[in-house]
């Protein structure tokens, strides 16, 4: 368990929840998480994309008004 998942596992404890169920809900946020943490790398993946096309279409553009 890593940290984060143990500080919410030990407040949902605090609060009055059962043991498996204060341990499900933090693996769950966990897995959230992870899948975020996913989704932000698979989103700067595609800003550097976006801004290659950008630039290549630009270049294609101005070489085109050059001739």
């Amino acid at each position: 368990m890593t940290t984060m998942i143990t500080v919410r596992y030990d407040a949902l404890k605090d609060a009055g929840a059962r043991e498996e169920r204060a341990r499900r809900a933090a693996e769950t946020v966990a897995a959230y998480e992870n899948r975020f943490a996913k989704i932000e790398t698979d989103l700067g993946i595609v800003k550097w994309m976006v801004g290659f096309n950008l630039a290549a279409t630009v270049a294609l553009i101005l070489m085109q008004l050059r001739h």
